[in-house]
């Protein structure tokens, strides 16, 4: 693990930070997470035969119908997450190969993290450990229950695109809270940010995205 975490070539730290370069470049300015990118090994998240494509800047398949976000993506929704001040606990619904954990993991006091699909849990969750991760919760769970033992939450931020925000998550959100969250269905979703308030939610559509759809259920 600690060759593969030094990278060569394509999966070197200069790559990366080329990459941190172009996040610039795309508007992303919020230097700590730009900080918390140009640390996370983005191409160990990944198959080996895909770790030379790792800093480009798209979404990647990691199994199970599922897919790491791009760059952009993960930085533009911890940004937007971490706009209006520092969170304390947040919830991230979909752990997938675990690279928005270790990202969010250095930017956030307490985070647990829910996923659906067993294997992808598990193999995120030995591979953070071995990064030297080791403050993250981890739960294999239907997202859409969110994690209410640990609520609220004044963070809440989705790997999944949902058709409607389930209640179960707006219920487990603290006042002052921000859930960063992509809704729609298939080729017409838009990243939301909501903020719930003293006496309701207020709701901003900040950009076009595709996701993965948000499932219900478990796997093993």
């Amino acid at each position: 693990m600690k060759q593969r975490l030094q990278g060569t070539g394509m999966t070197s730290r200069r790559t990366r930070e080329r990459m941190v370069s172009r996040l610039r470049e795309q508007g992303i300015n919020n230097s700590r997470v730009l900080a918390a990118m140009a640390e996370t090994p983005r191409h160990v998240f990944v198959d080996e035969a895909l770790e030379s494509r790792a800093y480009e800047d798209t979404a990647l398949p990691i199994g199970h119908n599922q897919t790491i976000s791009q760059p952009y993506i993960v930085a533009r929704m911890t940004e937007l997450l971490l706009e209006k001040g520092p969170r304390t606990k947040v919830l991230e619904i979909g752990t997938g190969c675990g690279y928005q954990t270790a990202v969010l993991a250095k930017l956030v006091e307490q985070l647990y993290s829910v996923e659906r699909i067993a294997p992808l849990m598990k193999k995120a969750r030995d591979l953070l450990w071995e990064l030297g991760i080791k403050s993250v919760g981890f739960k294999h769970s239907d997202g859409s229950w969110g994690w209410p033992e640990h609520a609220p939450f004044d963070g809440i931020l989705a790997a999944a695109a949902p058709a409607e925000i389930p209640e179960a998550l707006l219920a487990q959100m603290a006042v002052g809270g921000i859930m960063v969250i992509p809704v729609g269905s298939e080729g017409r979703q838009e990243l939301h940010r909501i903020t719930r308030t003293e006496s309701g939610f207020e709701d901003e559509a900040i950009e076009p995205v595709t996701f993965v759809p948000f499932l219900s259920g478990v796997s093993r």
